[in-house]
């Protein structure tokens, strides 16, 4: 048994040592020529991750929460229109649907891959309803036929969030190309992720690509012309420079992710009472978080937490039975699977830099609670 290893959620730093030189580089160059708004780095960056990502277009920001909003916004969302949304998610997911004018309709969550239950989407379309945001949680890509072909019979848009899944596929293909807009994050945590805040949304449609930016710069595309009424959510020179050093890597990053996943399967398999995540046929996650299931979740934490294992629990209460929507009156019965989930879950410490003492360390911490 591995004894006394320290393992954090995850280590910024560590990352950080294995291109120090580049991203020291790169931030002493920004602050040398005051490109700290927009300028070249950020043009610069926005170009190297729609060609990454295989899109035409990507619109940077401040952060991967007004990525959603301004994509809702440039998509016409109006008050009275309804969005559906999975019920399992981050807020940003669902609070940027109410702040563009709609109105949320959760959807319950799949009981294996934590996404979007596609069999129940159907149900809830309504005349109100304009459009999905399938969110590919944990880097687990949603099931996007179904959606798509659901969104087409209906006239709706579909505005992917990818907030976790950077270059994860689904049936060989980059999630973030199916839907007209898909909504990345930067946080520092993320699988490509900045020193500060940022975000982008990418798309193939050069209206919505214009709508979108004008809306995120004040309202116009150059200085002083302002077209509409917008808002102000810019990518700064810095992170926009940070962001083009790590992208390169982000490749290696995601495959060493899916090894240290792969060594999960190994190392805690046929352990009693642990449920390990289960990769849906043709679709390829990149592990933004690899999260367990566990009957008594919050002792196995303690349990971890004794012995120096960091874990978070991503996400301890799903959205329809939050206070910021008990207008809406849901009961847990509404969402089964979301409500069964909320107290189960657990996410393990996975980054790629993790080394094989640090993997068994946490198994045989799971393994001594069992």
């Amino acid at each position: 048994m591995a004894e006394h290893v320290q393992v954090p959620f995850a280590d910024l730093h560590a990352q950080y040592l294995t291109i120090k030189t580049e991203i020291d580089t790169a931030i002493s160059e920004v602050i040398r020529t005051s490109a700290f708004i927009r300028g070249p780095y950020v043009d610069k960056f926005e170009a190297a991750f729609a060609d990454m990502m295989n899109v035409k277009h990507c619109v940077s920001c401040a952060n991967g929460t007004d990525s959603l909003y301004i994509a809702m916004h440039a998509l016409g969302v109006k008050p009275g229109d309804e969005v559906i949304a999975p019920a399992h998610s981050w807020i940003s997911t669902t609070e940027t649907i109410t702040q563009a004018g709609g109105k949320v309709v959760f959807c319950d969550t799949d009981p294996v891959t934590h996404t979007i239950d596609t069999a129940k989407l159907g149900a809830l379309v309504t005349p109100r309803t304009v459009g999905i945001i399938p969110v590919h949680l944990y880097g687990q890509p949603a099931d996007m036929d179904p959606i798509m072909a659901l969104a087409k019979t209906h006239g709706l848009w579909v505005l992917e969030d990818c907030a976790q899944s950077h270059l994860a596929r689904y049936k060989g293909r980059l999630v973030g190309t199916f839907g007209n807009a898909a909504s990345f994050s930067f946080y520092p945590g993320k699988n490509l992720g900045a020193m500060g805040d940022a975000g982008a949304v990418t798309t193939n449609d050069p209206e919505l690509a214009k709508r979108m930016a004008m809306f995120a710069r004040h309202g116009g595309l150059t200085k002083g012309d302002h077209q509409i009424e917008g808002i102000n959510s810019r990518l700064d020179g810095l992170q926009a420079a940070i962001l083009s050093v790590k992208l390169p890597h982000l490749p290696q990053w995601t495959r060493r992710r899916q090894e240290i996943a792969a060594s999960y399967q190994t190392l805690l398999s046929g352990i009693d009472g642990v449920t390990l995540p289960t990769v849906a046929e043709s679709r390829e996650p990149v592990w933004h978080l690899y999260v367990i299931r566990h009957e008594r979740r919050d002792a196995l934490a303690a349990h971890l937490k004794g012995l120096g294992i960091q874990t978070v629990v991503n996400y301890p209460v799903a959205l329809p039975f939050l206070p910021a929507y008990r207008s809406l009156g849901h009961v847990e019965a509404d969402f089964p699977n979301a409500h069964r989930d909320q107290s189960r879950i657990l996410s393990l410490p996975i980054f790629p830099e993790m080394t094989p003492v640090q993997m068994l360390a946490v198994a045989d911490g799971i393994r001594s609670f069992a």
